[in-house]
């Protein structure tokens, strides 16, 4: 790891992410602004994106926190109704269609503490300074 770049940023304890649940939301900075970063728990992986509709630049939650539709099976902007792959972060349907999400590097490893999800930051998406 070269010396600028970010430590791994603890999210979450594994269990705290369930399939099709809540979301985890963290504040960030994505090219120098302020931004929103969320991450889900989907076909029992965790994923994260930066919480920007591909359409426009708003936040997709309807309620902090919520992104999926009522199927559990997609991320939905609550704007405009863009339809989100919780898994690849593409646009499957609505007003961004072959748009995407900006993905986050997400891993999941056991710690002494028990499973954990982490965010590896990386480009001009950062975690927001304490």
């Amino acid at each position: 790891m070269s010396d600028d770049a970010p430590e791994p940023v603890r999210i979450c304890a594994a269990d705290e992410l369930v399939d099709g649940g809540t979301a985890v939301r963290r504040a960030a900075t994505f090219a120098g602004s302020d931004a929103v970063v969320f991450f889900v728990r989907y076909g029992g992986d965790a994923y994260g994106y930066l919480n920007r509709c591909a359409h426009m630049p708003m936040e997709l939650d309807w309620v902090e926190g919520q992104f999926f539709e009522s199927s559990g099976l997609y991320l939905m902007c609550a704007t405009h109704g863009a339809i989100y792959e919780p898994d690849t972060g593409k646009c499957v349907g609505g007003p961004c269609r072959g748009g995407r999400l900006r993905a986050l590097r997400v891993d999941e490893r056991d710690t002494p503490e028990g499973r954990v999800v982490f965010w590896l930051p990386d480009g001009d998406l950062r975690p927001a300074p304490l």
